[in-house]
C-alpha cells in the first residue's frame, strides 16, 4: 500500500526542504531533491505582468507539482502572489502565506470556507495583487468518452472572480499528465486519484516541468460574454498553449516535410552595384511608377533588367530561407519570370533592390500561353470559365521585402503603391489574385485557425467553385474548428486582426497572421482555395481575389492617391471617398 499511497517518500521531500524558511528556496529545495526543473522560455517569462491586479488560470496535469512549479514561476516576477489551493495545503508552514484556502471536498463546513476564500481572492486581486487558480479543482484524469487526459469541466466561479475584480487573465499551460496507474484506478473511483496524489508527487523525479504563458487577456473582452463562454474560452486559450509545448518537445506528425539544410544551395553572389544601377536609369521613364529622392518603383520584364532579374532571384531566395520557406536553389528564378512583368523598389541612397512583387496580365498571358501559363496554375487546377467571369486581372505574386528592410512597413507600402499606380494606368486591370504563403513555421494549429476563419468567417469567394487545389490543405478536426469559431466570441475575431491576435499568443515567437494576408483582406479579397507547395518548404497557400472597384475608396487613395483613386472608381462607375 505504502508504493501506491507514497507518504513516507512525501515525508522524505519534506524533510529536504523544510529548514528552508523562504517560499520559493523551499521550492527550489523540493525540486532539488526531486531532481526536477521548470522549463520557461524567457520570452514566456516576460508576459508575466511586473505588476497591478492579474489572474493566472492554469490547468491541473499532476495534482501538486504544478502548484509549487506555478508559484516558482510567479515569483520569479512579482513577490505579490497567492494560489487558491486545497486548505491541506495549509499545514506547509513555508508554502502557508503563498496561499489562499479552500476546501474542495464538499463537507458540510466546506461552504463558508470556501465562501471566505473566494472573498478574500477578490480583495487580494483589488489591492493589486495577483491570484492563480486552478480552475477545474481536480486533477487532470481520463475521460472515456474523449479518451483524452485533460482537466474536468473549470468552475464557473472564476467567472465571478473576474467580474469583481475586472482583472486581466493570464493563461498557463503545464504539460503532461498522470501515469497509467492513476488513471485507471480514477475510474474505479474518483476518490482514489485523491488517494495517489502524494504519490503523483514523488514519481515526478527526474522530470522537466514544461510551462508555457499565454498573453493576458483585457477584462473587457472577457467581462463582455456569459458566465459560461468566458470559462470555456479560457480552458480553451489555455489548453491552445499545449500545441506550442507539444511541438517544442517532440515535433508532431505533419504530412508535409521542410526541406534538409543539406539539401540547400549556396546562394549566388550579389550582382555589382554599378550594374545595376545601370539597368535601372536605363528602364523608359514611363516604367517608373513611383519617384521620390530616396525612393524608384519602376517595372520592367525580365529581357530588360537580366541583372536585376538575378539580383531579384538570389534576395528572393534569401528572403524566402529567412521565413522558413524557399526553394533550396542558388536562386529563386523559374520560366514564368520570363515573360512575367517583375516590379520593385529601388533605394536610391543605397543603391540597391529593397523588395519586388511578380505580376503576370491575365489577358497577355492567356491568350498565348493558355492555363499553363499562369503559375498559380502550378498550385491550382482552373477552369476556364474563372477568367471569363474576372476578365483582365493581374496575378500577383514571388513577394519579399528584404529582411534589412522587414522593421519598417515603408517596403511593402512602397511596392502596394506600384502597384496601385500601375492598376490606375491599366484601370481595365482591377481584379487581382494570387497565393498568399503561411510558412510552415507556424504551429500546425495555427495554419488550421487561418484557413477555419476563412472558410466560415470571410467566407470562400463564389468563384471558388472554378479551383481545385493539387495538394489540398489538410482540414481542420471538427473540435479545433469549433475551437477557432469560440475563440471569436473572446478575440473579437470577427475580423483578422482578433485571428492574429489569437495566433500570437499560440506563437513561441508571437507572430501573427502574415502581414500580406491581412492586407489584401482588408482590401476585400477572398479566398479561392488553399494548397500545400511541397516544391517550396511545404507552405500553404491562400489563393485570394479581390476586385479592386469595389474595394473602400479610402483605402484606395492609400495606394493610388486622391486623384488616382478617383479616376480608377470613375473609370468603374463609381464615385471616390470624398464625392
Amino acid at each position: 500500500m505504502e508504493s501506491i499511497v507514497a507518504l513516507k517518500a512525501m515525508e522524505q521531500v519534506y524533510a529536504s526542504a523544510r529548514d528552508e524558511e523562504d517560499t520559493v528556496r523551499f521550492i527550489e529545495a523540493v525540486f532539488s531533491f526531486l531532481e526536477t526543473r521548470v522549463d520557461v522560455s524567457e520570452r514566456d517569462v516576460a508576459r508575466i505582468p511586473k505588476q497591478g491586479p492579474a489572474i493566472a488560470v492554469a490547468n491541473h496535469p499532476f495534482g501538486g507539482i504544478e502548484g509549487l512549479a506555478l508559484i516558482w514561476l510567479l515569483r520569479r516576477v512579482r513577490p505579490d502572489v497567492k494560489v487558491m489551493a486545497n486548505f491541506l495545503l495549509g499545514r506547509i508552514p513555508q508554502l502557508r502565506d503563498s496561499f489562499i484556502l479552500v476546501d474542495p471536498f464538499g463537507r458540510p463546513e466546506s461552504s463558508r470556507a470556501n465562501i471566505r476564500g473566494l472573498r478574500e481572492a477578490i480583495r487580494w486581486v483589488e489591492e493589486g495583487g495577483m491570484l492563480a487558480i486552478f480552475p477545474s479543482g481536480t486533477v487532470s484524469h481520463l475521460h472515456l468518452r474523449s479518451l483524452q487526459v485533460t482537466d474536468p469541466k473549470w468552475s464557473g466561479t472564476i467567472a465571478r472572480l473576474f467580474r469583481h475584480t475586472k482583472a486581466p487573465a493570464l493563461p498557463i499551460f503545464f504539460a503532461g499528465c498522470n501515469g497509467p496507474l492513476f488513471q485507471m484506478l480514477g475510474l474505479a473511483h474518483p476518490l482514489l486519484r485523491t488517494v495517489m496524489l502524494p504519490r503523483q508527487m514523488v514519481n515526478k523525479r527526474g522530470r522537466v516541468i514544461e510551462a508555457r504563458v499565454g498573453d493576458p487577456i483585457p477584462s473587457r473582452k472577457l467581462c463582455a460574454y456569459s458566465d459560461a463562454d468566458m470559462v470555456d474560452a479560457l480552458r480553451d486559450r489555455t489548453y491552445l498553449l499545449g500545441m506550442r509545448a507539444r511541438s517544442q518537445a517532440a515535433p508532431p506528425r505533419r504530412s508535409i516535410r521542410r526541406p534538409k539544410v543539406a539539401q540547400l544551395e549556396p546562394l549566388i553572389e550579389a550582382e555589382p552595384t554599378e550594374v545595376l544601377t545601370d539597368e535601372v536609369r536605363s528602364l523608359p521613364a514611363e516604367q517608373v511608377l513611383v519617384e521620390s529622392k530616396e525612393h524608384l518603383v519602376c517595372y520592367a520584364r525580365a529581357d530588360q533588367i537580366p541583372h536585376l532579374m538575378r539580383e531579384i532571384g538570389r534576395l528572393r531566395e534569401y528572403t524566402f530561407r529567412g521565413a522558413g520557406e524557399g526553394t533550396g536553389k542558388a536562386l529563386d528564378i523559374d520560366a514564368f519570370d520570363e515573360y512575367y512583368l517583375h516590379l520593385f523598389v529601388w533605394s536610391r541612397e543605397k543603391q540597391e533592390i529593397m523588395g519586388a512583387y511578380r505580376l503576370g496580365r491575365t489577358d497577355e498571358i492567356l491568350p498565348r500561353h493558355g492555363l499553363g501559363g499562369l503559375y498559380t496554375q502550378t498550385l491550382f487546377r482552373y477552369h476556364r470559365e474563372l477568367f471569363n467571369l474576372m476578365g483582365p486581372a493581374l496575378e500577383m505574386g514571388r513577394s519579399f521585402v528584404r529582411p534589412e528592410y522587414q522593421r519598417s512597413y515603408a517596403g511593402l507600402l512602397l511596392l502596394w503603391r506600384g502597384i496601385g499606380e500601375y492598376v490606375c494606368r491599366h484601370p481595365d486591370c482591377k481584379t487581382l489574385f494570387g497565393p498568399v504563403s503561411i510558412s510552415n513555421g507556424y504551429q500546425v494549429i495555427s495554419r488550421q485557425l487561418i484557413v477555419a476563419y476563412l472558410r466560415q468567417v470571410e467566407q470562400m469567394h463564389p468563384w471558388s467553385r472554378f479551383v481545385r487545389p493539387r495538394n489540398p490543405f489538410r482540414r481542420a478536426k471538427p473540435g479545433i474548428r469549433r475551437r477557432a469559431l469560440t475563440y471569436s466570441a473572446l478575440e473579437d475575431a470577427a475580423d483578422i486582426d482578433g485571428v492574429s491576435s489569437l495566433i500570437s499568443h499560440i506563437e513561441e515567437d508571437q507572430k501573427g497572421v502574415p502581414i500580406l494576408l491581412k492586407n489584401y483582406l482588408k482590401l476585400g479579397a477572398c479566398p479561392l482555395g488553399f494548397n500545400v507547395d511541397p516544391d517550396f518548404s511545404d507552405v500553404l497557400d491562400v489563393l485570394v481575389l479581390v476586385d479592386l472597384s469595389k474595394t473602400d475608396p479610402k483605402l484606395l487613395e492609400r495606394y493610388m492617391g486622391k486623384d488616382g483613386a478617383a479616376g480608377f472608381l470613375e473609370y468603374h462607375g463609381r464615385r471616390g471617398a470624398g464625392a
